[in-house]
Protein backbone atom coordinates (compact mmCIF):
# COMPACT_ATOMS: atom_id res chain seq x y z
CA UNK A 1 0.00 0.00 0.00
CA UNK A 2 2.84 2.17 -0.09
CA UNK A 3 3.67 2.60 -3.41
CA UNK A 4 2.43 6.50 -3.49
CA UNK A 5 3.54 9.47 -1.09
CA UNK A 6 1.46 9.44 1.17
CA UNK A 7 -0.99 7.03 2.70
CA UNK A 8 -3.62 8.15 6.20
CA UNK A 9 -4.88 5.25 8.49
CA UNK A 10 -7.69 5.68 10.90
CA UNK A 11 -7.11 3.69 13.83
CA UNK A 12 -9.69 2.19 16.04
CA UNK A 13 -9.82 4.35 18.67
CA UNK A 14 -10.57 7.39 16.37
CA UNK A 15 -6.83 8.50 16.11
CA UNK A 16 -5.22 8.77 12.49
CA UNK A 17 -1.50 7.65 11.10
CA UNK A 18 -0.60 9.81 8.31
CA UNK A 19 2.86 8.33 6.21
CA UNK A 20 4.29 10.81 4.23
CA UNK A 21 7.38 10.02 1.75
CA UNK A 22 10.10 12.94 1.07
CA UNK A 23 13.07 12.99 -0.71
CA UNK A 24 14.95 11.96 1.73
CA UNK A 25 13.26 11.26 4.64
CA UNK A 26 9.76 9.22 5.42
CA UNK A 27 7.53 10.73 8.34
CA UNK A 28 5.07 9.29 10.68
CA UNK A 29 2.67 11.68 12.16
CA UNK A 30 0.01 9.88 14.77
CA UNK A 31 -2.51 12.48 15.52
CA UNK A 32 -5.21 11.47 18.61
CA UNK A 33 -7.35 13.32 20.74
CA UNK A 34 -6.21 13.78 24.84
CA UNK A 35 -10.09 14.25 25.77
CA UNK A 36 -8.60 16.43 28.80
CA UNK A 37 -5.83 13.56 29.73
CA UNK A 38 -2.46 15.24 28.96
CA UNK A 39 -0.05 12.46 29.26
CA UNK A 40 -2.26 10.07 28.07
CA UNK A 41 -0.70 6.90 26.93
CA UNK A 42 -0.34 7.31 23.07
CA UNK A 43 -2.45 4.80 20.58
CA UNK A 44 0.85 2.76 19.61
CA UNK A 45 3.13 1.43 21.37
CA UNK A 46 6.43 3.72 20.97
CA UNK A 47 8.41 0.14 20.71
CA UNK A 48 6.35 0.78 17.54
CA UNK A 49 8.20 3.71 16.43
CA UNK A 50 11.56 2.66 17.21
CA UNK A 51 10.96 -0.83 15.04
CA UNK A 52 10.75 1.54 12.14
CA UNK A 53 13.02 0.76 9.23
CA UNK A 54 15.76 3.69 8.73
CA UNK A 55 17.27 5.88 11.05
CA UNK A 56 15.57 8.36 13.03
CA UNK A 57 15.99 11.70 12.56
CA UNK A 58 13.47 14.12 13.95
CA UNK A 59 11.04 12.49 17.28
CA UNK A 60 8.61 14.88 18.39
CA UNK A 61 5.77 14.94 21.09
CA UNK A 62 3.48 17.71 20.57
CA UNK A 63 0.08 18.27 22.64
CA UNK A 64 -1.96 21.10 22.02
CA UNK A 65 -4.14 22.38 25.04
CA UNK A 66 -6.96 24.64 24.94
CA UNK A 67 -6.33 27.03 27.39
CA UNK A 68 -6.72 31.00 27.93
CA UNK A 69 -3.52 33.08 26.77
CA UNK A 70 -4.75 36.71 27.40
CA UNK A 71 -2.44 36.44 30.33
CA UNK A 72 0.97 34.98 28.58
CA UNK A 73 2.87 34.78 32.00
CA UNK A 74 0.19 32.86 33.32
CA UNK A 75 0.10 30.21 30.10
CA UNK A 76 3.96 30.12 30.33
CA UNK A 77 4.26 29.13 33.99
CA UNK A 78 1.69 26.34 33.34
CA UNK A 79 3.84 25.10 30.13
CA UNK A 80 6.90 25.33 32.72
CA UNK A 81 5.12 22.74 34.76
CA UNK A 82 4.81 20.05 31.79
CA UNK A 83 8.16 20.67 30.73
CA UNK A 84 9.58 20.17 34.29
CA UNK A 85 11.93 22.78 34.30
CA UNK A 86 12.12 26.21 33.10
CA UNK A 87 14.66 26.85 30.65
CA UNK A 88 11.96 27.03 27.66
CA UNK A 89 11.62 28.74 24.12
CA UNK A 90 8.48 30.06 23.98
CA UNK A 91 6.14 32.95 22.00
CA UNK A 92 2.91 33.94 20.60
CA UNK A 93 2.47 32.91 17.01
CA UNK A 94 -0.34 33.30 14.58
CA UNK A 95 -0.15 36.85 15.27
CA UNK A 96 -0.84 36.41 18.54
CA UNK A 97 -3.48 34.10 18.33
CA UNK A 98 -1.31 30.74 20.16
CA UNK A 99 1.06 30.14 22.76
CA UNK A 100 4.19 27.83 21.07
CA UNK A 101 6.21 26.47 23.95
CA UNK A 102 9.03 23.72 23.27
CA UNK A 103 12.60 23.24 25.11
CA UNK A 104 14.64 21.55 22.27
CA UNK A 105 15.41 18.74 24.52
CA UNK A 106 15.39 15.02 24.13
CA UNK A 107 13.40 13.04 26.96
CA UNK A 108 14.11 9.98 28.59
CA UNK A 109 11.95 8.37 25.82
CA UNK A 110 14.05 10.30 22.92
CA UNK A 111 11.30 12.19 21.71
CA UNK A 112 11.72 16.20 22.12
CA UNK A 113 8.74 17.93 23.56
CA UNK A 114 6.36 20.79 22.47
CA UNK A 115 3.21 22.37 23.95
CA UNK A 116 0.65 24.45 21.94
CA UNK A 117 -2.06 26.52 23.98
CA UNK A 118 -4.84 27.68 22.31
CA UNK A 119 -8.13 29.53 23.09
CA UNK A 120 -11.35 28.09 23.30
CA UNK A 121 -13.08 27.84 19.90
CA UNK A 122 -10.05 27.41 17.92
CA UNK A 123 -10.51 25.48 14.74
CA UNK A 124 -8.73 22.65 13.45
CA UNK A 125 -7.70 23.59 10.57
CA UNK A 126 -5.81 26.53 12.13
CA UNK A 127 -4.89 24.29 15.25
CA UNK A 128 -3.23 21.87 12.87
CA UNK A 129 -1.64 24.61 10.91
CA UNK A 130 0.31 25.77 13.69
CA UNK A 131 1.12 22.12 14.77
CA UNK A 132 2.47 21.02 10.69
CA UNK A 133 4.25 24.86 11.04
CA UNK A 134 6.15 23.40 14.33
CA UNK A 135 6.81 19.92 13.56
CA UNK A 136 7.94 20.69 9.96
CA UNK A 137 9.98 23.78 11.42
CA UNK A 138 12.09 21.20 13.95
CA UNK A 139 12.41 18.52 11.36
CA UNK A 140 13.88 20.94 8.29
CA UNK A 141 16.13 22.13 11.48
CA UNK A 142 17.18 18.75 12.03
CA UNK A 143 17.89 17.92 8.52
CA UNK A 144 19.47 21.00 7.68
CA UNK A 145 22.19 20.22 10.79
CA UNK A 146 23.19 16.94 8.78
CA UNK A 147 25.42 18.98 6.60
CA UNK A 148 27.37 19.83 9.57
CA UNK A 149 29.27 16.87 10.18
CA UNK A 150 29.89 16.59 6.87
CA UNK A 151 31.89 20.10 7.01
CA UNK A 152 32.87 19.34 9.75
CA UNK A 153 35.05 16.05 8.18
CA UNK A 154 35.56 17.73 5.42
CA UNK A 155 37.99 20.30 6.82
CA UNK A 156 41.15 18.54 7.46
CA UNK A 157 41.33 17.04 3.57
CA UNK A 158 40.25 21.04 2.24
CA UNK A 159 43.00 22.20 4.07
CA UNK A 160 45.46 19.30 2.95
CA UNK A 161 44.07 19.84 -0.66
CA UNK A 162 45.12 24.15 -0.04
CA UNK A 163 48.67 23.08 1.39
CA UNK A 164 49.10 20.94 -1.95
CA UNK A 165 47.82 23.33 -4.43
CA UNK A 166 50.18 26.24 -3.01
CA UNK A 167 52.96 23.59 -3.03
CA UNK A 168 52.36 22.52 -6.98
CA UNK A 169 51.92 26.67 -7.29
CA UNK A 170 54.95 27.36 -5.87
CA UNK A 171 56.84 24.77 -7.66
CA UNK A 172 55.10 26.17 -11.35
CA UNK A 173 57.42 29.03 -10.49
CA UNK A 174 60.94 27.14 -10.71
CA UNK A 175 62.15 24.59 -13.46
CA UNK A 176 63.27 22.39 -11.18
CA UNK A 177 60.34 20.02 -10.92
CA UNK A 178 59.91 17.98 -14.08
CA UNK A 179 55.86 19.02 -15.46
CA UNK A 180 55.50 15.31 -15.73
CA UNK A 181 55.90 15.24 -11.65
CA UNK A 182 53.61 18.45 -11.40
CA UNK A 183 50.94 16.86 -13.83
CA UNK A 184 50.97 13.75 -11.38
CA UNK A 185 50.32 15.56 -8.13
CA UNK A 186 47.53 17.75 -9.90
CA UNK A 187 46.07 15.22 -11.14
CA UNK A 188 46.16 13.82 -8.29
CA UNK A 189 44.52 16.89 -6.35
CA UNK A 190 42.06 17.18 -8.92
CA UNK A 191 40.79 13.57 -8.47
CA UNK A 192 40.12 13.72 -5.03
CA UNK A 193 38.82 17.15 -5.06
CA UNK A 194 36.17 16.12 -7.79
CA UNK A 195 35.39 13.05 -5.86
CA UNK A 196 34.45 15.49 -2.61
CA UNK A 197 32.74 17.52 -4.87
CA UNK A 198 30.62 14.76 -6.46
CA UNK A 199 29.85 12.83 -2.84
CA UNK A 200 29.06 15.66 -0.93
CA UNK A 201 27.60 18.60 -2.77
CA UNK A 202 24.12 17.16 -2.84
CA UNK A 203 24.35 17.63 1.05
CA UNK A 204 25.52 21.04 1.12
CA UNK A 205 22.77 21.45 -1.45
CA UNK A 206 20.21 20.24 0.38
CA UNK A 207 21.35 21.88 3.65
CA UNK A 208 20.71 25.56 2.17
CA UNK A 209 17.32 24.17 0.82
CA UNK A 210 16.09 23.19 4.29
CA UNK A 211 17.44 26.35 5.86
CA UNK A 212 15.22 28.39 3.10
CA UNK A 213 12.09 26.01 4.13
CA UNK A 214 13.14 26.56 8.33
CA UNK A 215 13.18 30.27 7.14
CA UNK A 216 10.07 29.92 5.37
CA UNK A 217 8.37 28.23 8.16
CA UNK A 218 9.29 30.41 10.89
CA UNK A 219 7.87 33.89 9.27
CA UNK A 220 4.77 31.53 8.96
CA UNK A 221 4.37 31.82 12.30
CA UNK A 222 4.23 35.43 12.69
CA UNK A 223 5.64 34.53 16.11
CA UNK A 224 5.36 37.94 19.04
CA UNK A 225 7.72 38.12 21.55
CA UNK A 226 6.85 37.19 25.39
CA UNK A 227 8.50 39.39 27.98
CA UNK A 228 11.30 37.21 29.51
CA UNK A 229 11.45 34.46 26.91
CA UNK A 230 13.28 33.42 24.37
CA UNK A 231 11.13 33.52 20.67
CA UNK A 232 11.51 30.18 18.62
CA UNK A 233 13.40 32.50 15.54
CA UNK A 234 15.97 33.83 18.00
CA UNK A 235 17.08 30.48 19.43
CA UNK A 236 16.82 29.15 15.64
CA UNK A 237 19.52 32.28 15.27
CA UNK A 238 21.33 31.51 17.79
CA UNK A 239 21.77 27.44 16.70
CA UNK A 240 21.28 26.82 13.52
CA UNK A 241 22.89 29.94 11.72
CA UNK A 242 26.65 28.99 13.22
CA UNK A 243 26.47 25.62 11.69
CA UNK A 244 24.87 27.01 8.34
CA UNK A 245 27.62 29.23 8.11
CA UNK A 246 29.85 26.43 8.54
CA UNK A 247 28.38 24.19 6.22
CA UNK A 248 28.34 27.72 3.47
CA UNK A 249 32.16 28.67 3.78
CA UNK A 250 33.12 24.31 3.39
CA UNK A 251 30.93 24.82 0.35
CA UNK A 252 32.84 27.74 -1.19
CA UNK A 253 35.93 26.52 -0.38
CA UNK A 254 35.27 22.95 -1.85
CA UNK A 255 33.99 25.31 -5.13
CA UNK A 256 36.98 27.65 -4.77
CA UNK A 257 39.74 24.94 -4.14
CA UNK A 258 38.27 22.83 -7.50
CA UNK A 259 38.31 26.56 -9.61
CA UNK A 260 41.91 27.08 -8.42
CA UNK A 261 43.22 23.81 -9.17
CA UNK A 262 41.41 24.10 -12.78
CA UNK A 263 43.27 27.24 -12.99
CA UNK A 264 46.66 25.26 -11.58
CA UNK A 265 46.37 23.13 -14.63
CA UNK A 266 45.80 26.06 -17.13
CA UNK A 267 48.72 27.22 -16.20
CA UNK A 268 50.87 24.17 -16.13
CA UNK A 269 49.41 23.35 -19.68
CA UNK A 270 50.70 27.06 -20.62
CA UNK A 271 54.19 25.94 -19.22
CA UNK A 272 54.06 23.11 -21.62
CA UNK A 273 53.09 24.53 -24.62
CA UNK A 274 55.95 27.66 -23.97
CA UNK A 275 58.40 24.64 -23.41
CA UNK A 276 57.30 22.72 -26.71
CA UNK A 277 57.49 25.92 -28.25
CA UNK A 278 61.12 26.73 -27.33
CA UNK A 279 61.55 23.36 -28.33
CA UNK A 280 60.09 23.58 -31.72
CA UNK A 281 61.94 26.93 -32.07
CA UNK A 282 65.71 24.95 -31.17
CA UNK A 283 64.41 22.31 -33.68
CA UNK A 284 63.60 24.30 -36.92
CA UNK A 285 66.78 26.15 -35.88
CA UNK A 286 68.32 23.03 -36.21
CA UNK A 287 66.96 22.36 -38.93
CA UNK A 288 67.59 25.40 -40.69
CA UNK A 289 71.65 25.09 -39.87
CA UNK A 290 71.24 21.67 -41.06
CA UNK A 291 69.79 22.86 -44.53
CA UNK A 292 72.10 25.73 -45.07
CA UNK A 293 75.12 23.07 -44.68
CA UNK A 294 73.08 21.01 -47.33
CA UNK A 295 72.69 24.18 -49.96
CA UNK A 296 76.37 24.97 -49.84
CA UNK A 297 78.08 21.24 -49.65
CA UNK A 298 75.24 21.02 -52.70
CA UNK A 299 77.21 23.69 -54.35
CA UNK A 300 80.35 22.53 -53.70
CA UNK A 301 79.20 19.34 -55.46
CA UNK A 302 77.91 21.29 -58.17
CA UNK A 303 81.26 23.12 -58.66
CA UNK A 304 83.25 20.06 -58.60
CA UNK A 305 80.45 18.48 -61.23
CA UNK A 306 81.31 21.38 -63.35
CA UNK A 307 85.12 20.74 -63.51
CA UNK A 308 84.66 17.32 -63.58
CA UNK A 309 82.70 17.65 -66.52
CA UNK A 310 84.49 20.36 -68.35
CA UNK A 311 87.60 18.17 -68.17
CA UNK A 312 85.58 15.22 -69.78
CA UNK A 313 84.21 17.93 -72.49
CA UNK A 314 88.02 19.05 -73.03
CA UNK A 315 89.07 15.45 -73.44
CA UNK A 316 86.48 14.55 -75.77
CA UNK A 317 87.57 17.68 -78.13
CA UNK A 318 91.42 16.75 -77.44
CA UNK A 319 90.72 13.13 -78.78
CA UNK A 320 88.90 14.17 -81.44
CA UNK A 321 91.26 16.89 -82.63
CA UNK A 322 94.29 14.19 -82.15
CA UNK A 323 92.24 11.81 -84.48
CA UNK A 324 91.39 14.61 -87.12
CA UNK A 325 94.64 15.53 -87.10
CA UNK A 326 96.27 11.92 -87.68
CA UNK A 327 93.47 11.27 -90.54
CA UNK A 328 94.80 14.67 -92.43
CA UNK A 329 91.17 16.32 -91.96
CA UNK A 330 92.72 18.92 -88.94
CA UNK A 331 95.83 21.09 -89.48
CA UNK A 332 95.84 22.77 -86.04
CA UNK A 333 97.50 21.35 -83.01
CA UNK A 334 95.01 19.45 -80.87
CA UNK A 335 96.59 20.90 -77.76
CA UNK A 336 95.74 24.16 -78.74
CA UNK A 337 92.12 23.31 -79.91
CA UNK A 338 91.85 22.02 -76.33
CA UNK A 339 92.69 24.84 -74.73
CA UNK A 340 90.82 27.22 -76.84
CA UNK A 341 87.84 24.58 -75.67
CA UNK A 342 88.49 24.66 -71.96
CA UNK A 343 86.78 27.94 -70.94
CA UNK A 344 83.85 27.77 -73.74
CA UNK A 345 83.02 24.17 -71.74
CA UNK A 346 83.59 25.47 -68.71
CA UNK A 347 81.32 28.54 -69.52
CA UNK A 348 78.73 25.68 -71.12
CA UNK A 349 78.49 23.60 -68.33
CA UNK A 350 78.02 26.22 -66.18
CA UNK A 351 74.91 27.60 -68.00
CA UNK A 352 73.04 24.10 -68.09
CA UNK A 353 73.76 23.62 -64.60
CA UNK A 354 72.51 27.16 -63.41
CA UNK A 355 69.34 25.97 -65.77
CA UNK A 356 68.96 22.64 -64.84
CA UNK A 357 68.59 24.12 -61.06
CA UNK A 358 66.66 27.22 -62.03
CA UNK A 359 64.02 24.57 -63.37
Amino acid sequence: DLAAQFLRLTLPNGATLKWERHTEFTRYSLVEPLDGAPDAAPALDPAWFAGLPGRTIAAIHLELWVAPIDDPQAAIAQARRWFGHDDIVASLVGGGHSCAVTDFRLQDDGFERMLVLAPEGTSERRAGRVSARLLELETYRLMALRGLPVAKSLAPFIGEAERALAGITASLESPSESDQALLDRLVTLAVGVERATAEHMYRFSATRAYRDLVRERIAELREKPIPGTQTISEFMQRRLSPAIATVESTAVRLASLSQRVERAGALLRTRVDIAREQQNQSLLAKLAEGQALQLRLQRTVEGLSIAAISYYVVSLVLYGAKGGKAAGWLHVEPELLAGVAVPLAIWGVWRLTRKARRH
